[in-house]
């Protein structure tokens, strides 16, 4: 017989706070702050699934949140342990109840609760009046979303924003553009639900903390139509379209029809939640002709490295992940420490956001960002024994080129590999025999179906992977192809 919570017995909650319970429908969320709402505690499952019952204990300041598959519950159990959901300024907690559906009473408390839960379920299943309808009749929700992004601190892309968007189903279209000094952006999503769902989970979300705010409304266009595949534009549609030299017009009158959904009881914004694998998209974002943001160096103090077996190469091949490193220098008196100027301090700022703390050749590193500005060649006649390198004009620079794929494809260390540049004639032994030639494990290998100029290698752990990376990016396979390894974010 499974257990229900019932919001009479305030007692049976105490054991939810013992150690982690296997995977339920329900979930326990714990520290909300005093004046939370229900609906800022739905918006918190929303990305995942059809919330389906929700408990609030106000006085404890938690609640229970019961979700409509246990798969559901796991990925949303999944996603907040790795990124701390943040409502008001509070970090919240969670973890799986060991009840294993939610039975609740009538009392005021739990009425609240389920007028605020039919109000966003009728919202996802479109069954609610929209606040406006276009002359053409529309009747549901538009596919297309306009988003205004406010207290633009840090630069956004199309990129970004496709990131952030397509977690929430297939992106088929973006156009992004600046009116009234405001960087604004068109989506299409493949139907209407899936852009309710979008607009749902991520109106007035800041991107970057305490900045980049979304401000989402429907658009009344219903199809976008894009000209040009570029930093502006992007039909994912049609890989065929040309660059083109400019970004495409649009019409201000298309521009000025968006109409706003009012749903009572659930606010316009919710906690502020840093998206995954956005901050890599700001990299691109200053490469594309952006300003490098103020207040940020470009030159990293990384401490803690194994000096019998670091150095400038070694350290260039793993930053260079991040960003394009200008310079490298290994302190003279203690080879323990090295400075890294990178190009821009978005770069600096990303590649200390990654790597701080991963292990480098059985040392964990230490990075911050140095008081040094740039990182001084030795002085004619002052030799440094080689230990200051300037690779500036290095070949191997992996974001000199406005618009490069490698923006999109910057990803935390990871066991996997990605491998791209293999010659026709190198097969999959000879790529796991160069791998295992460092005495690291290769754990899997997998062609890629469709171009097999590109692969992922599994390694036996996230250290082994950085060391890989270092050891064979830009190793020659021959037919004058060198390999191309960077970190993948999928799992073989």
């Amino acid at each position: 017989m499974s257990s229900a919570a019932n919001g009479n017995d305030s007692k049976k909650f105490k054991g939810d706070i013992r150690s982690p319970c296997a995977p339920s429908r329900v979930i326990h969320v714990r520290k909300l702050p005093n004046d939370i709402n229900e609906a800022e505690v739905i918006s918190l499952g929303l990305p995942f699934g059809k919330v389906t019952n929700l408990l609030m204990l106000k006085g404890k300041n938690q609640a229970f949140l019961e979700m409509n598959t246990e798969e559901a519950a796991q990925t949303m159990v999944t996603y907040y342990s790795s990124v701390t959901p943040v409502i008001r300024n509070h970090p919240i907690f969670m973890q799986y109840s060991n009840h294993k559906e939610l039975k609740t009473d009538n009392s005021p408390n739990q009425v609240r609760a389920q007028a605020a839960l039919q109000a966003v379920n009728a919202v996802q299943t479109g069954s609610m009046t929209l606040g406006a309808v276009d002359p053409s009749g529309l009747t549901g929700p538009s596919p297309v979303l306009r988003v205004i992004v406010e207290n633009l601190f840090y630069p956004v892309t199309l990129d970004v924003l496709h990131q952030i968007f397509s977690k929430f189903g297939t992106v088929l279209k973006v156009i992004t553009f600046t009116k009234n000094n405001q960087f604004q952006a068109l989506l299409q999503f493949v139907d209407g639900l899936t852009a309710q769902h979008a607009k749902l989970a991520l109106d007035g979300q800041n991107i970057y903390n305490g900045c980049c705010t979304l401000r989402i409304s429907f658009s009344k266009l219903t199809s976008l139509n894009v000209k040009y595949n570029n930093d502006k534009s992007r039909d994912y549609t049609r890989p065929d379209l040309p660059t083109g030299d400019s970004q495409p017009t649009i019409e201000h009158h298309a521009l000025a029809a968006a109409f706003g959904l009012t749903i009572p009881g659930v606010p316009g914004t919710f906690a502020s939640l840093a998206i995954p694998g956005a901050a890599a998209a700001a990299a691109a974002a200053s490469r594309l002709g952006f300003p490098v943001f103020p207040g940020t160096h470009c030159v990293m103090l990384v401490s803690n490295l194994n000096p019998e077996v670091s150095s400038s190469q070694s350290l260039t091949d793993l930053e260079s992940v991040y960003g394009d490193v200008l310079r490298v220098k290994i302190m003279f008196n203690k080879k323990e420490n090295a400075l890294i100027q990178m190009s821009d301090g978005t770069q600096a700022q990303l590649a200390m956001s990654h790597l701080n703390g991963q292990k480098l050749y059985g040392r964990p590193l230490r990075i911050t960002l140095s008081k040094h500005t740039t990182v001084q060649m030795p002085r004619e006649g002052h030799e440094d024994q080689g230990l200051t390198k300037d690779y500036s004009n290095s070949p191997l620079h992996r974001f000199k080129k406005p618009g490069s794929k490698n923006y999109s494809n910057i990803f935390p260390p990871s066991s996997t590999l990605h491998l791209s540049n293999i010659p026709p004639l190198v097969v999959e032994d000879d790529l796991k025999m160069l791998f295992a030639s460092n005495g690291a494990l290769v754990k899997n290998f997998k062609f890629f179906q469709k171009d097999r100029k590109m692969a992922l290698i599994q390694m036996g752990s996230v250290e082994e992977a950085i060391e890989s990376l270092i050891q064979f990016h830009n190793h020659d396979l021959g037919e004058n192809h060198h390999l191309r390894v960077s970190f993948s974010k999928s799992i073989i």
